[in-house]
């Protein structure tokens, strides 16, 4: 902004009449990015993202019920990645797929410890209403009941290599929220 003020003026004194000063100036450096976001902060946004990413994966999977794809370790490990592997393994085996994917609403809950955080607890009320399963050989829909939104608590950990994954959830009944 300064280098273009500058040039208007040098610009105006040139049509005055007046002599212009060609010196060369250089562009003062820009000031650091401000920093305002805490650790907890960014924290809570990548545990999160690590969240969503984990449904969302769940998501890809289960178009085919795919219970070994890679994709179920990108953001869930532990008893969290057991959980969806298991579910897409049922799945398979009863001949079902998923079609859709979950509406979600987390939040963060809890941040231990607030200074460096290592732990969070997304809190959700996800709605599977438009995540239903279908059978594999004729399409059609297979769940007996319509989905809706359910109470989801998950356990967020930063990993030695310093992501976040989701190593543990619980799913509750429809309506719990």
């Amino acid at each position: 902004m300064p280098l273009v003020v500058a040039g208007t003026v040098i610009m105006l004194s040139a049509c005055n009449g007046a002599p212009v000063a060609t010196t060369t100036s250089t562009p003062a450096p820009a000031p650091p990015p401000s920093s305002t976001a805490s650790s907890a902060d960014v924290a809570r946004d990548k545990a999160t993202a690590a969240y969503e990413g984990m449904w969302g994966d769940f998501a890809a999977a289960g178009k085919t019920s795919d219970w070994q794809s890679p994709r179920l370790r990108q953001h869930a490990t532990g008893i969290a990645l057991d959980k969806l592997s298991q579910s897409l393994y049922g799945d398979n085996y009863k001949g079902l797929v998923t079609k859709g994917e979950p509406v979600l609403r987390p939040s963060v809950s809890t941040v231990e410890p607030e200074g460096d955080p290592r732990k969070i607890v997304v809190t959700d009320c996800g709605d599977s209403s438009n995540a239903l399963k279908y059978r594999a050989d004729n399409g059609q829909l297979a769940d007996d009941k319509p989905g809706g939104r359910h109470l989801i608590n998950a356990v967020v950990e930063k990993q030695a290599d310093g992501s976040w994954k989701v190593s543990d959830f619980g799913v509750h009944e429809v309506g719990s929220c």
